[in-house]
């Protein structure tokens, strides 16, 4: 697979509680150098961010993250705050205890909730699967598809784990029409990024293949620079 094709799917994150501003404009840089498809960062930092690149790049952010247990008002607050200061693309965490208490029409009410503050805009729902059965994913693929929901995603990758092929896999049977996936977490080579693509994955989240191209190009750099002699 063309490795513009793999950049182009990428949400290219940093989350880290103690990200700098100095860390968010680097990956801003190398996500327009790259073509990615977003920079996905903590929402104090989407005004600057979005000032920063203009529309040369889609900024996404998360809401009601990691642990998803914010009040609906707080996390519909906090979607159209992100809109307001530039945000195209929102991802939010469900109320994983609701999902446990079988709370179905609690989570579909929020996740509705939040598209209609996103208007336009992209909403994906942060599920996260390493804390779910199987029958629970399936019951969210249904709920997402109701919703009304653009994206089901995998992970917040500040969990136990992060996304897998298989939950792809179960993701892609169970998903209705005009819903797509994300895969957040765990990604590690351009191989992973490559084959959650071929399962049906539109998105990666994930910070790791861009620093690989990174890698790549220098170590690249520094053997051209051997083989003239230059340094």
């Amino acid at each position: 697979m063309d490795r513009k094709e793999i950049y182009s799917r990428v949400d290219h994150t940093l989350l880290g509680q103690d990200a700098t501003w100095g860390q968010i404009k680097e990956i801003c840089d190398d996500a327009m150098a790259y073509g990615t498809a977003s920079v996905c960062i903590p929402p104090s930092y989407v005004k600057r961010a979005k000032e920063y690149m203009g529309d040369r790049m889609a900024v996404c952010t998360v809401i009601g993250f990691p642990n998803g247990y914010n009040t609906t008002a707080v996390k519909v607050f906090e979607t159209k705050d992100a809109i307001a200061n530039g945000a195209d693309e929102i991802d939010m965490v469900i109320n994983i205890g609701d999902l446990k208490d079988k709370a179905y029409d609690r989570i579909k009410e929020e996740i509705t909730q939040l598209k209609a503050a996103c208007g336009s805009h992209i909403l994906k729902v942060i599920i996260e699967t390493c804390l779910l059965t199987d029958e629970e994913k399936v019951k969210m693929c249904e709920i997402v598809t109701q919703a009304g929901a653009d994206f089901i995603k995998t992970s917040t990758g500040f969990s136990k784990a992060g996304a897998t092929f298989a939950d792809i896999r179960l993701f892609s049977g169970h998903i209705g029409e005009g819903v797509r996936m994300k895969a957040a977490g765990g990604i590690k080579s351009f191989e992973d990024a490559e084959e959650f693509i071929n399962l049906g994955a539109e998105r990666l989240g994930t910070s790791r293949i861009v620093k690989l191209a990174k890698a790549e190009r220098g170590s690249a750099d520094g053997q051209k620079e051997a083989d003239t002699g230059s340094y």
